[in-house]
């Protein structure tokens, strides 16, 4: 089945920020994507393209993206009689369109639409769910639900309190059943809003970019207690674990961390140094069940990363130092840096692309980690990625603002259909079997 059409727009993501929409139609039917955007950014990211015009959307309009969708990408894949289950040749066709080693011409956001899209319409055109045909893409053969990383404590870029750390996550890991898993997730969350308000008040329990909440508190180790206060109440003390992803090139000055960087009159004698900070998640490894920390250092500070790497067993991510790029991944592995990829389908820019990075990382022994955008849709085609490449866990936010749910019920309807077939990732979310 070829493309008859692919006709892109400029739609709203979670923040009202611009993004884009793309609409693909075949003999079959119309199948549409959405693509999301960050606003922690890693530097080596595939570029998102923006149309920088301050007098519209603040520069974010993506008219341009969109006119690339529709006036280059759309005749060139529409004219070349590839089919729609040839995802590789239309994926490579974009890339070679774009020639540019970081999507600068075309854009990340532009190829990413058009890459998703044409992997639906690939699905239904074989006649079977997208999750599957995902794992066919991936050489996959062991369909695994994940333990979902619910984002409960909301900080760094992400919200507007004085947390420095990012995220604070909890992974329903003693869970039977990504089922029970959610039940877990929405009480713990429940109960950490009654924590949260009884402590610092009903103004404290607004809720951050990702829907977890951002009471202003200082103190990262605070966030840890909240946590396990609302676990223990929740009655699943021992079932939990915690997922930090620090975003630590938020607030890497001078060559140390400033964990007030909030504060525009911040101290610098109060700046800690790599070893300092690492020696602050050391503590918090022992004396919680802290089990994956994501971005602990800036992008840049490779012999930090690998000396926390060697000097822990839990699970080490990269988002910024690896940016789902297959030449930094390559990089972090030869350094021993992380043990786990998180992978952000848009920080790449296809399908492909994406998954061979999580290839990548599996033949290396990492784990991979499935992930959201901060800017999110509606669009739930990460929760169908994460089971057809099962990696064993996705964050995708808290279980609250529907952009998050979307993907967390998409997976609940996955579950559904696999029956009796399926299976949860649980304890092995790192290397589901």
């Amino acid at each position: 089945m070829s493309i008859k059409s692919i006709k892109a727009r400029q739609i709203f993501d979670s923040r009202g920020n611009p993004t884009v929409e793309v609409d693909l139609t075949t003999e079959k039917g119309l199948y549409r994507s959405a693509v999301p955007s960050g606003a922690s950014t890693g530097i080596y990211e595939a570029l998102e393209l923006r149309d920088n015009d301050k007098a519209n959307y603040h520069g974010k309009g993506v008219s341009k993206a969109v006119n690339n969708i529709n006036t280059l990408i759309a005749p060139a894949l529409v004219g070349s009689g590839l089919k729609v289950t040839q995802q590789k040749e239309i994926d490579d066709a974009m890339l070679k369109l774009d020639g540019t080693e970081n999507k600068d011409k075309l854009g990340a956001n532009a190829i990413l639409g058009v890459s998703m899209a044409v992997c639906r319409a690939g699905a239904a055109e074989k006649g079977v769910s997208l999750f599957k045909y995902i794992a066919e893409l991936a050489g996959n053969n062991n369909i695994i639900l994940p333990v979902p990383a619910f984002n409960v404590i909301n900080g760094g870029s992400h919200a507007g309190n004085k947390l420095a750390m990012q995220e604070f996550m909890i992974l329903p890991t003693g869970a039977s059943s990504f089922t029970e898993a959610m039940k877990m997730g929405s009480e713990i969350y429940q109960h950490l809003k009654s924590v949260i308000k009884s402590r610092y008040g009903l103004d404290a329990t607004s809720v951050g970019d990702e829907g977890g909440f951002a009471p202003n508190i200082l103190n990262n180790k605070d966030a840890l207690d909240l946590i396990i206060e609302a676990i223990n109440k929740a009655g699943y003390t021992g079932k939990i674990e915690i997922g930090m992803d620090v975003a630590a090139s938020e607030f890497h000055k001078e060559g140390k961390y400033d964990l007030d960087f909030k504060n525009p009159a911040s101290d610098p004698s109060n700046y800690l140094s790599s070893d300092k900070l690492g020696d602050l998640y050391q503590e918090f490894i022992k004396g919680f069940p802290v089990t994956s920390i994501e971005d602990p250092f800036d992008q840049d500070d490779w012999d930090a990363w690998s000396k926390l790497t060697a000097n822990t067993t839990i699970q080490i991510v990269g988002d910024d130092l690896t940016v789902t790029n297959p030449k930094r991944i390559q990089t972090a592995v030869d350094k021993k840096a992380c043990n786990c990829l998180l992978l952000k389908v848009n920080q790449i820019g296809s399908v492909t692309e994406a998954i061979a990075a999580h290839l990548l990382a599996k033949k290396n022994g990492w784990g991979t980690m499935v992930s959201h955008r901060s800017g999110e849709t509606e669009d739930t085609f990460i929760a169908d990625l994460v089971v057809g490449l099962s990696t064993g866990q996705i964050k995708t936010g808290a279980p609250c603002r529907s952009e998050r749910l979307a993907k967390y019920n998409q997976i609940l309807r996955i579950e559904e259909e696999l029956g009796a077939n399926a299976k949860f990732a649980g304890k092995n979310f790192r290397s589901p079997v």
